[in-house]
């Protein structure tokens, strides 16, 4: 249930998954939704859930073996092409807290955070300094992305580009670190 949800968020947008769409996509009727989930919110954590570790998956994948720029590169890749492919699912991620550590929600993100903390090693920053170069890289890739995801780069300079040049910006300023 939570994967044709996470389907149908990305094909219709978050703010209009609904039950009854989601009823209506899968073929029951809505009443038969909360034998699998909770409600219109326990389907969005779900969905949050299913996204970070497929969008950890994605990163993970990307950065086996690599390291500096290609490990920089190749994760920023994934993560943005992971968010450009599922706009709706990416979308339940965001300002969704987990409720606790063990929440599925917290060790897909732990996951995430993991890969792209191996990005970072790469660079040799300082354990005081990684939160803050995690923070920075999470602002890069997911402001491009979902910027491009809503249309915000309507100029005629190439968006990729455009991502390879902020690539080599993250690149640059993780060195100088």
């Amino acid at each position: 249930m939570v994967a044709a949800g996470a389907a149908l968020a990305d094909e219709v947008g978050l703010p209009h998954l609904t039950m009854g769409l989601l009823a209506e996509r899968v073929g029951v009727r809505t009443p038969s939704l909360y034998k699998h989930v909770g409600g219109q919110e326990d389907l969005q954590r779900r969905i949050a859930a299913l996204a970070l570790g497929e969008a950890a998956d994605a990163v993970d994948d990307a950065v086996r073996g690599r390291a500096g720029r290609d490990a920089l590169a190749a994760a920023a890749r994934a993560f943005r092409g992971f968010v450009l492919e599922h706009p709706g699912r990416y979308a339940a991620t965001i300002g969704m807290e987990p409720s606790g550590p063990d929440d599925p929600l917290a060790l897909a993100g732990r996951r995430l955070l993991d890969a792209f903390t191996a990005v970072l090693r790469g660079y040799g920053i300082g354990e005081a300094d990684v939160d803050h170069a995690l923070r920075m890289l999470r602002s890069l890739c997911h402001g491009f992305a979902t910027l491009q995801t809503a249309n915000g780069f309507q100029w005629s300079t190439d968006i990729d580009e455009s991502f390879e040049w902020l690539i080599t910006f993250a690149d640059r300023g993780l060195r100088a670190m």
